[in-house]
């Protein structure tokens, strides 16, 4: 369940007559716990409380009290044995009336209020569903609670309202919905004349069944789009006067409004009742952008962007500049004065920019700059110098562009109420300007100088209002003058198989005729480009969200080069972090944050999270096309290694219709029957066998050994078999191997002694990467790696945490996955000069894990390195091997992987260049 929807739960349990019996069983219900899991413990089989009340192991002790016992029930809980043992998080105790309960895990103060107040702070017990992200939540439970009213709003109207749900009048209805907002915000905020006019009107004006409700908020509508001086004429009924002039197209056009059923009416009176002055623009407008989106409505409220995320975008942008400028000027007025000219001249776009949290805080945070400067001028409750429509957007749906430009709208009035008092806010506020400053486009067709031109130069051509921008507008009606341009946006990532024929249209008409490669690019990867485009006609600064896949693997040669080539370079960059949502267990995707420039400055800026898990912030004069601290190099696969290191080869293919591959059945059953096939068949071990501990056997016949084999009848079924397939095969080189069908297609090999093995494929979620021994009776697959009878200190590098960041780097991923690859892995892995010593450290660490692996048998690969769940002892053998190889590279432990792929880039340029 999302934090919406377990909001609804919780609120429509408030409201309910109050159960007793049922009260702990539909409290846990709402936070997504299943029927199975009610049924048990209603049936006392895990239920193990010990004061009559149900308690949930490792989550909550819940008892509901006595009348006026509340408090002393609270405290036995927190006594309970049960409890402790249980290792309850929560405590919850409550008679109907009061409600009272305690995060043990945490330092912060009980939770007291009355019973119907609970669900005001359902984030308090949100880790019960496994979301983490509580904090945020709590910051922002109105924008969660607004978010679901009117999701429901929103769905009851189209129930009712079949012909506003098609394609030709969605934009219309989403209009209608942003009008809605507006008046929310506006009787809450004294921008209407009275507290709930507009909730209060309709509630009057409009019958208990709801029949003219539609005509109602038409009319109310109609007034706020009719000036003072027309209403006489426009005949506005007297009721609806009270309204003021909006106009700014927000409620210009058409005014109709969809039919209302009473359960649509009661949901807009009950959203009218909230707090609407709590409103968070940047919060709200994320999570309201899946309300229209049929697609993304059942991720509800999970569209939240933390300011702390969005920050790491901005600061380093311009915003920490703005603050070092202030800090400069201290009380020096000319100084202070011009640090407000340049705010007033600085323009953000963002290119993707949703419902606008980028630009919203980006306007907030510069507002608070040019407040302080107000501040030490004494020039308090002066007008902003801040035009809005300094802050640009290109929005590909219409809500999401209608919603960014009312968060703008929100964002200014809130920031005019507390720079300059409500008094002055409110005397600027209305009319509405109609200037349009959000295109609503695909931003990779439109060109990026119509929306936001070459500074000091503005776009003559008018578009329409600012509420009624056509889907196809290309140009902007805003002219901007001045100083320096900021684009930053949050893109949609997207790999080539998961993009829509119309974004691989995009990419491909961007990328024609700069490489042919454009099919292996993520579809973030046209912001980039479109940005260094944009860069060679007018000086500004870019930085985006993506994914870490474009600093990675093969996608690196084929974008960066042609970044490199108009000028830009890396100012700054984020090394890879979770850009977490509010879903439940904190789902997140792994991304980077990458800012260009062409003209960078001298010193870079490298933000990066340690293995301890704090942040640390590296200055450096270059950063690469890996996000590595080093020059500009690209990791070309390479045929060989060191000569010190062992050969590692791709392992054999059959091409057999799967006619040499046995079961385990199979084989022992062939065995049975003739025991001299077992010289015959082998183990064979491939990604899968290897790491799930799947058990698959091959026939293996050398050529001296084929008059022996072809005794059995058995053999000679299967390489009949083989033989066929391959005959029948299209591709040449197949069929010429139909004559010898008990060959594999392509060999690469076989160990004498042992193989160390490696799958080709692997799970990101793991901190290292799967690698064993194989006895000699055991055929490696072409689905991993493998090298023959080398030393064992070789396992120790391919088990390394430094080898595993190297392969994620410079090999790149299979969708999620680390894809390994021995040119690119393990040939062009750079490992200093190995003493004797340092070799024979190197074996005892990687039979260290072997041993250990050994003792937690059966357990397999999968088993042992699911990151969360890994044996502690395995994980000290692993860290223990990296201590011993770290101190080779450096004398000591990395800090982390940004430190470790440092050094390894370091590495590989005196080694490539130096041969």
């Amino acid at each position: 369940m999302n934090p919406v929807e377990i909001e609804e739960a919780v609120s429509d349990l408030a409201i309910q007559p109050f159960d007793e019996e049922e009260f702990p069983f539909t409290f846990l219900r709402a936070f997504g716990n299943k029927e199975t899991t009610i049924k048990r413990l209603r049936s006392g089989e895990t239920n193990k409380s010990d004061l009559g009340g149900v308690l949930q192991t490792s989550n909550i002790h819940i008892v509901v009290a006595q009348p006026g016992e509340v408090t002393q029930t609270l405290a036995a809980l927190k006594e309970s044995r049960a409890t402790i043992r249980a290792k309850a998080r929560f405590i919850l105790a409550t008679d109907g009336v009061y409600f009272e309960a305690e995060d043990l895990e945490s330092n912060e103060p009980p939770l007291v209020c009355v019973y119907q107040d609970f669900p005001n702070h359902f984030g308090f017990f949100l880790p019960l569903a496994g979301i983490t992200t509580v904090k945020q939540i709590r910051d922002s439970s109105f924008d969660i609670q607004a978010t679901g009213r009117l999701n429901r709003l929103y769905v009851e109207l189209l129930k009712e309202n079949l012909q506003w749900g098609v394609a030709e009048r969605r934009h219309e209805m989403n209009h209608f919905m942003a009008r809605l907002i507006f008046c929310f915000f506006a009787e809450d905020t004294g921008i209407f004349s009275r507290l709930r006019l507009f909730t209060g009107t309709v509630e009057q004006m409009s019958a208990p069944d709801a029949s003219n409700t539609h005509e109602v908020i038409s009319e109310i509508f109609r007034a706020m789009n009719t000036k003072d001086q027309e209403r006489a004429e426009a005949k506005i009924p007297r009721w609806a006067d009270m309204f003021p002039y909006v106009n700014g197209g927000l409620f210009s056009g058409s005014v109709d409004v969809p039919r209302f059923s009473k359960i649509a009416r009661s949901y807009l009176l009950h959203i009218g009742s909230l707090d609407w002055t709590k409103i968070n623009p940047d919060i709200f407008g994320s999570m309201i952008q899946a309300v229209a989106d049929d697609e993304e409505r059942g991720a509800l409220g999970m569209h939240y962007t933390s300011v702390p995320n969005i920050l790491k975008v901005l600061n380093p942008l311009f915003l920490d500049n703005l603050r070092a400028q202030l800090d400069a000027a201290g009380d020096n007025l000319r100084m202070l004065l011009n640090l407000r000219k340049r705010l007033s001249k600085i323009r953000v776009f963002d290119p993707a920019c949703g419902s606008g949290n980028f630009l919203v805080i980006a306007y907030k945070k510069m507002r608070e700059i040019e407040n302080i400067i107000n501040e030490r001028r004494s020039e308090h409750g002066r007008e902003s110098d801040i035009p809005l429509t300094n802050f640009l957007g290109i929005e590909l749906r219409d809500f999401s562009a209608e919603i960014a430009r009312l968060a703008l709208i929100i964002a200014e009035y809130q920031c005019d109420v507390l720079y300059r008092g409500p008094t002055l806010a409110l005397a600027d506020f209305l009319p509405l300007s109609s200037n349009n400053w959000i295109t609503c486009g695909n931003a990779l067709r439109i060109d990026w100088l119509s929306v936001c031109p070459p500074t000091g130069t503005g776009v003559e051509i008018q578009a329409d209002e600012l509420f009624h921008t056509p889907i196809d507008h290309m140009e902007i009606d805003v002219k901007t003058e001045g100083g320096e341009t900021y684009i930053c946006s949050n893109p949609p990532y997207l790999g080539f198989t998961f993009q829509s024929a119309e974004q691989k249209s995009d990419l491909h008409a961007l990328f024609e005729g700069r490489t042919k490669s454009w099919k292996s690019l993520d579809y973030v990867a046209g912001w980039f480009i479109k940005a260094s485009d944009y860069g060679t006609q007018t000086n500004a600064v870019s930085a985006f969200v993506s994914t870490n896949s474009i600093c990675q693997g093969e996608q690196v040669p084929i974008l960066w080069p042609l970044i490199f080539e108009t000028g830009h370079k890396i100012a700054f960059a984020h090394t890879s972090f979770k850009w977490t949502n509010l879903a439940s267990h904190n789902a997140g995707v792994t991304v980077i944050i990458i800012g260009i420039s062409n003209n960078p400055g001298k010193v870079r800026q490298l933000f990066s999270v340690s293995d301890d898990g704090s942040a640390i912030a590296k200055e450096t004069e270059h950063i690469n096309a890996y996000l590595v601290a080093a020059q500009d190099v690209i990791v070309n696969a390479a045929s060989r290694n060191s000569a010190n290191r062992a050969l590692m080869v791709k392992g054999n293919m059959p091409t057999d219709g799967g006619n040499l591959i046995l079961s385990m059945s199979e084989a022992n059953e062939a065995i049975k029957r003739e025991p001299f096939l077992s010289k015959f068949i082998f183990d064979f071990v491939g990604s899968q066998e290897f790491v799930k501990g799947v058990v698959r056997r091959c026939l293996w016949i050398e050529d001296t050994d084929v008059d022996e084999a072809t005794k059995s009848t058995f053999v000679i079924e299967r390489l009949a078999a083989v033989s066929a397939m391959r005959a029948a095969s299209g591709t040449p080189s197949t069929q010429a191997y139909a004559e010898k069908p008990h060959r594999f297609r392509q060999i690469q090999g076989r160990a004498t002694n042992f193989s160390i093995v490696v799958p080709k494929v692997t799970s990101e979620s793991r901190s290292y990467l799967p690698v064993g021994i194989l006895q000699s009776h055991s055929i490696v697959s072409d689905n991993a790696f493998a090298l023959y009878d080398a030393p064992i200190w070789s396992m120790a590098l391919i088990a390394s945490r430094l080898h595993l960041v190297w392969v994620a780097t410079v090999c790149g991923k299979l969708k999620t996955d680390f894809r390994y690859s021995n040119t690119l892995g393990w040939n062009a892995f750079p490992v200093p000069n190995l003493t004797e010593k340092n070799k024979t450290d190197l074996t005892r660490c990687a039979e260290d894990i072997l041993l250990v692996r050994e003792a937690h048998f059966p357990a397999t690969i999968a088993d042992l390195y699911n990151s969360e769940s890994m044996p502690s002892d395995l994980r000290e053998a692993h860290r223990r091997n990296d201590e011993v190889l770290e101190r080779i590279y450096i004398g000591r432990s990395f800090r982390n992987d940004t430190e470790r792929l440092g050094k390894l880039f370091e590495l590989y340029i005196k080694t490539t260049t130096s041969t």
